[in-house]
């Protein structure tokens, strides 16, 4: 992977956690990664080249005006006065490359000097084998601080490991073999049988960027959540303030000049959040008028029911 520094930036060794998307349902990762770069105010220090990601160009990923800032597919951004620092990744990795992707990111985070990597994103709600019932969203976290995936940390947040993490098993254990040189075993080679639950996350971006980061050396640590395709953004806000609370930083930090204002009644509670930390954010003007739709609905079905 090349990258092409911005002009007077340079990568800081005091922004040593890198937080970054894996690629998934819903885009809940970078959407997030959106959120946490915005209200930072993170600066962007470089340009990512990766071969193994689709080309793409856009305007200002954050300002509510079109000013000519150009975005570009992956990009660095760190932000000094949280020591923290980014990556986004705006386009899909080509069909095939995911492996090599991982290989190639894990080897330029190493290289920067970032020693903690935080991967973002979201899994399948069809593929749950257990559906909870609790009306917050659960958390789950994959972790290189033990063979097993788990993390003393992540359990006091009130986490839940990925039960469907097996290094053991035969998929995990082809995809470790990979990034580490190997190639597939004659066993993997010849393999036709369908993929079962457990080869679905294997196959998933995030499970080789978590292989690829701890085959490096690096502490990486994926947060996760259940979602479908939709509005993801309730997901993406809660995912960003799980994150918060992993790096030891309070979200009111990030969200300084409103912050996380709660609404007095539980069922207005999420749609209220997103309007007042979006408009408390450096980002597109379109997740306002989302988010605005999203409250004036969600206040709309409310009248209705006590007019009945």
């Amino acid at each position: 992977m090349e990258h092409a520094v911005v002009e007077g930036e340079s990568f800081s060794p005091d922004c040593s956690t890198l937080i970054m998307p894996a690629l998934s349902i819903g885009n809940v990762g970078q959407l997030a990664v959106d959120l946490l770069v915005s209200s930072s105010r993170a600066r962007r220090v470089a340009y990512l080249d990766e071969p193994s990601v689709l080309p793409c160009a856009g305007n200002d990923a954050f300002g509510p005006d079109a000013v000519g800032d150009l975005a570009l597919a992956l990009e660095a951004y760190e932000s000094a006065s949280h020591r923290l620092a980014f990556i986004q990744q705006r386009s899909p990795i080509i069909t095939g490359m995911v492996v090599s992707f991982a290989k190639n990111v894990a080897n330029f985070i190493s290289s920067i000097g970032k020693d903690h990597v935080v991967i973002l994103s979201s899994l399948d709600s069809g593929k749950r084998r257990v559906i909870d019932a609790s009306s917050d969203m659960q958390v789950y976290y994959l972790s290189s601080c033990n063979e097993d995936g788990s993390d003393p940390k992540c359990e006091n947040l009130g986490w839940k490991k990925l039960e469907e993490y097996d290094p053991s098993q035969r998929r995990w254990k082809c995809l470790a073999n990979l990034v580490e040189g190997g190639g597939l075993s004659e066993e993997m080679a010849g393999d036709t049988e369908e993929m079962t639950i457990n080869d679905y996350y294997s196959s998933l971006p995030f499970a080789a960027l978590f292989s690829a980061c701890k085959a490096k050396g690096l502490k990486v640590t994926c947060v996760l959540c259940y979602c479908s395709e939709g509005d993801n953004m309730p997901e993406s806000f809660q995912l960003s303030d799980a994150v918060c609370k992993l790096v030891a930083r309070d979200p009111e930090q990030f969200h300084a000049r409103r912050g996380w204002v709660r609404s007095s009644r539980e069922d207005d509670k999420t749609f209220v959040d997103i309007l007042l930390i979006v408009k408390s954010c450096r980002v597109h003007e379109s997740w306002i008028a989302t988010a605005t739709v999203r409250v004036r609905h969600g206040t709309a079905s409310e009248a209705s029911r006590k007019n009945k």
